[in-house]
């Protein structure tokens, strides 16, 4: 579990760090281009979920940070002998989660930032939580179905 705490720390960490020294320069709606025409930095708040869906609906969605965070907990790692590499996945996709989570505790809205332009479509503006999130979230199914395949193919 250890280890588990210090992966989320050390993400949640890096998200405030990056939020608040973009805050502290940026304004609202600014942008800095990075790569021209593919990156740039835009700073938004975004009182949503992934997309923007669920707009103003802040307490909502705080209640299903610490409800998904408390389910992970109990189904996933209490009580189970995880692998080094699992607990790392579990470590970051929590620190994503507990990342945003303080943001809509303290700002009502997500603090987004990264804009990418990918051969034509601008992509949803997005944070670091959020990319903890989505890789946490697909290693862990590919694991999960890893695991799965494994017990099929020795018959268990």
């Amino acid at each position: 579990m250890r280890k588990i705490i210090l992966i989320s720390f050390i993400g949640i960490v890096l998200d405030r760090i990056i939020k608040s020294l973009l805050l502290l320069n940026m304004d609202m709606g600014d942008s800095i281009t990075i790569i021209n025409n593919f990156w740039n930095i835009t700073l938004i708040s975004n009182t949503g979920a992934a997309f923007s869906i669920l707009s103003s609906n802040t307490p909502f969605l705080i209640i299903v940070s610490l409800f998904t965070i408390i389910l992970i907990y109990f189904l996933f790692i209490k009580g189970q002998e995880l692998k080094n590499y699992q607990k790392i996945l579990y470590g970051i996709l929590l620190g994503g989660i507990i990342g945003n989570l303080i943001d809509r505790i303290i700002y009502g809205a997500v603090v987004d930032y990264l804009d990418f332009n990918i051969f034509g479509y601008n992509f949803p503006v997005f944070n670091l939580a959020d990319i903890f999130i989505v890789v946490g979230v697909i290693l862990i199914i590919i694991d999960v179905f890893k695991g799965a395949k494994n017990e099929v193919s020795s018959g268990k």
